[in-house]
């Protein structure tokens, strides 16, 4: 790591776009909420419907589908128009999304709750391509990466009260109660929210700004389609109609849509449309060529789909993991994901903190070795309870999968503004919507490790030839093969170290 040197004491937020920043900020928690809130809704579905694991996949499908897909989408609309508009349509689209779980309630249709949550989460994705990008632009370039992780900060805050959400909310709800009642719970929280969203876009309806107000560019020249507004929204419709009928083809043509390969294909297929009409608009296929000709911004949407790979991933199988080595019940494991959340928001604070000191790409190498060791430490180290706190037991292995979180504090943001750092501003947007795209991570990585830990044999059990490779029932996996899984996010965890090394320097394409 560089040694430190005098703190910049250049404000991370000029004090006329406190408001702005608040306002976005907001839209950060909002999402961070409703991402791990939606996360739930898998297994009460499966209670609820009592529809096999493969058919609940339909609700990730879904999700990261429309992060997939909407996110080329967000960027041709803030390019033609504004990062404003970009987040009152994503909060638009939000609102309809989870008004779509009233009728979907009322039919008790599980076809009808994914169509919600294909809207829902396309608003989310048109935010995040919209917000980061709107952070970034709020003040000076040198202070980008620190206000994109200051603000980044409230995500996981949102996170943690949507876990609280779908616990007392939700999954509280699901047991003595019959169908009717159950889903009018799983409505109640993303119904109640829509008061929140709209509080935020009635201030962007009535607060305009450029999209580079610290440099006041409202004039600035920008490379637009040159289509007129009924064809650009045309465009848009197609945009959204083929990735939509693309999924709902897929979903009906494969026979088992719980197969990795088959889910990549389905991702894949929705994926098409805004690729195509990328391609055939010559100007934004002009930005796309100049993306591609910067190593510093495609390798790092490759770091960032890792990333998001891994976060997804370690998350989703904290859990599993908790309970067969502590031989705890799935209620009481879920408090380590908690605490998992805790540490992860402490550690981005803190790491925002010395991003004034230090470089943030060197930063991020060492929090990725921290994290590659951690993963080492829960293969290898053993389950033997060293001390309890309230109750709870911790053991080696565990406090390394905890640590874990740490680790991951500060990479999606510094990522993001190290890959966007210093780009044209007429390219910038588009982009921003790759980044966002690379959140597909989630649906490629999470399935990879969860092949493993259910699997009775895999080439990855020759790490941990010492471990105990007896089948647990209840929980469909083994020792063995929970250990052998971590060498997923270790790979993940190089691919980001290997990315803050080649590109630590500010100069470096």
């Amino acid at each position: 790591m560089s040694s430190p040197s005098t703190p910049d004491l250049t404000p991370v937020i000029p004090r006329r776009f406190r408001a702005v920043f608040l306002m976005l900020v907001a839209c950060f928690a909002l999402w961070g909420l409703l991402n791990n809130m939606t996360d739930n809704l898998v297994p009460a579905f499966e209670s609820i419907f009592g529809i096999k694991p493969s058919e609940s996949a339909g609700v990730q499908i879904s999700f990261y589908g429309a992060y997939a897909v909407l996110a080329i989408f967000a960027a041709m609309m803030v390019e033609e128009f504004s990062y404003r508009t970009g987040v009152l349509i994503g909060l638009g689209f939000y609102m309809i999304g989870a008004l779509i779980y009233i009728p979907a309630c009322i039919m008790q249709s599980f076809d009808t709750y994914l169509l919600g949550i294909f809207i829902l989460a396309g608003g989310l994705s048109i935010l995040e391509t919209s917000c980061n990008p709107y952070v970034l632009s709020l003040g000076p370039e040198k202070t980008a990466v620190r206000r994109l992780n200051f603000a980044q900060a409230f995500n996981p805050i949102g996170s943690l009260a949507g876990i609280f959400l779908a616990k007392y909310v939700i999954l509280a709800n699901l047991k003595g109660n019959d169908q009717a009642t159950q889903l009018f719970w799983v409505c109640v929280p993303y119904v109640g929210l829509i008061v929140v969203a709209a509080v935020i876009w009635f201030f962007f309806v009535r607060h305009k700004t450029a999209d580079n107000p610290y440099t006041d560019t409202a004039s600035e020249q920008k490379m637009q389609s040159g289509l007129s507004k009924p064809a650009l929204i045309l465009l848009y419709l197609i945009c959204i109609a083929i990735p939509v009928g693309g999924l709902v083809a897929a979903n009906c043509l494969m026979e088992n849509p719980g197969v990795l390969g088959e889910k990549v294909c389905q991702l894949l297929i929705v994926m098409c449309g805004p690729i195509v009409f990328t391609l055939l608009i010559r100007t934004y296929r002009q930005m796309l060529s100049t993306l591609l000709k910067l190593p510093r911004y495609w390798v790092g949407v490759i770091a960032q789909f890792f990333y998001v790979g891994v976060q997804i991933a370690v998350w989703t199988w904290l859990n599993k993991y908790c309970c067969l080595q502590l031989g705890l019940s799935e209620d009481t494991a879920a408090t380590y994901y908690v605490i998992s959340l805790i540490l992860f928001i402490v550690c981005r604070w803190v790491a925002t903190y010395y991003m004034k000191k230090f470089n943030p790409a060197s930063m991020m190498a060492l929090f990725a070795l921290i994290a590659i060791a951690c993963c080492a430490g829960a293969m290898y180290l053993p389950a033997d309870v060293l001390f309890t706190i309230g109750g709870l037991p911790f053991s080696a292995n565990v406090i390394c999968l905890i640590l874990i979180s740490g680790g991951m504090s500060l990479m999606f943001p510094t990522i993001y503004g190290i890959a966007l750092g210093g780009l044209d501003s007429r390219v910038v947007k588009l982009g921003a919507a790759g980044l966002i795209m690379a959140i597909l991570g989630g649906a490629i990585i999470t399935p990879w490790m969860g092949a493993i830990i259910e699997s009775t044999e895999s080439l990855w059990f020759a790490l941990v030839p010492a471990a105990d490779g007896a089948w647990n029932e209840a929980l469909k996996t083994s020792d063995l093969a929970l250990r052998a899984s971590m060498v997923v996010p270790a790979i993940c965890f190089g691919v980001v170290l290997l990315y803050s090394l080649i590109f630590r320097k500010p100069e470096s394409n």
